[in-house]
């Protein structure tokens, strides 16, 4: 548990402090405003984007999303707690995993529910070579995200590492 402590409660921190900045400091996209701080020009991007949906924006603008997303966000996270405690996550890369999972969650969760808000704050913009062959309409840009979305997807690889990796011998006993 003390991982949950050590590591998801900083990248939590920074995912809502990151928010706050960019939001405190970028227009608000639903008034017209639209600001764009290049970092490295042809690359990488600060942008705002409000999601009220999920990854690459699917169901956004929908007016039930926040509800789904929320109850699916409290339901994920409160299972990821059972499974912990019922010894789900053996070794410490699936436990690394758990506690990400729980920062990136909490952090989206958590925009969803604050007054007045009712939207996740996406704001690294990156454009990548090949993207516009994906998806024409994108302009190369992969879809904005934050460091909330991040935790996740570095969980779900840590996940598909830990299924295919056989556990050590004494993290074996560490974890029984």
């Amino acid at each position: 548990m003390r991982l949950f402590l050590y590591l998801s409660l900083p990248l939590f921190l920074l995912d809502q402090l990151t928010k706050l900045l960019i939001v405190q400091n970028f227009p608000d996209p639903r008034e017209g405003g639209q600001r764009v701080i290049e970092v490295i020009p042809g690359f990488f991007n600060l942008v705002r984007v409000h999601n009220t949906g999920m990854a690459f924006g699917m169901f956004n603008g929908n007016p039930y999303s926040n509800w789904i997303f929320g109850a699916i966000g409290i339901t994920a996270i409160s299972a990821i707690v059972i499974f912990w405690k019922k010894g789900a996550f053996p070794d410490r890369i699936s436990k690394t995993a758990a506690a990400l999972l729980v920062s990136g969650i909490a952090g989206n969760l958590f925009d969803r529910a604050l007054p007045g808000r009712g939207y996740v704050v996406d704001f690294l913009d990156f454009i990548l070579p090949f993207y516009d062959k994906i998806d024409s309409r994108s302009g190369g840009h992969f879809p904005s995200f934050n460091v909330a979305d991040s935790c996740i997807c570095i969980a779900a690889g840590l996940l598909i590492i830990s299924a295919f990796r056989q556990p050590k011998e004494e993290e074996k006993t560490a974890a029984e």
